[in-house]
């Protein structure tokens, strides 16, 4: 049996996206993937960003809004950035990992943006929503888009 592939998830706060990636990842190749999720800043976690999660069966209440220092001692194979800020602003990692950036929207933003225009509650969970889904179908392609995208260097 082979090692699992260490991953972890950037984004600014670590508050969303980089949740819902590691715990999709958890839950559809944790057989494979040691998942992890980290901010270059620490905002919380977004509540409904876990209640979208828990609509499809996934429980992300329990995890923690982690800064990227905390993962100075795992020795991580690949670090997905998954917001544009972050990927701009991600550090150097040592030896042979792998940085990769796959950015989606920002969903807090978007309900936001919606709120402020009137839109429903129901609307702006939309947008959450929308970007879980994108999250799943990029995690269902994991490890063969990374080692795809490691021969397209």
């Amino acid at each position: 049996m082979s090692k699992k592939i260490n991953i972890l998830f950037l984004c600014t706060g670590n508050s969303c996206r980089s949740q819902m990636a590691e715990g999709w990842t958890r839950h559809l190749k944790g057989d494979i993937v040691n998942a992890y999720s980290a901010g270059i800043e620490i905002h919380g976690l977004n509540l409904n960003g876990v209640k979208v999660m828990a609509e499809v069966g996934i429980d992300i209440s329990g995890h923690n809004s982690e800064f990227i220092d905390d993962f100075k001692e795992v020795d991580l194979d690949v670090v997905i950035t998954v917001c544009g800020h972050t990927h701009e602003n991600c550090p150097i990692f040592p030896g042979s990992c792998k940085v990769v950036h796959v950015g989606f929207d920002d969903p807090p933003k978007m309900a936001k943006d919606l709120a402020e225009k009137g839109a429903s509650i129901e609307k702006q969970l939309d947008c959450y929503r929308r970007v879980r889904d994108e999250i799943k179908a990029f995690v269902e392609t994991i490890p063969d888009a990374l080692r795809k995208e490691k021969n397209n260097e």
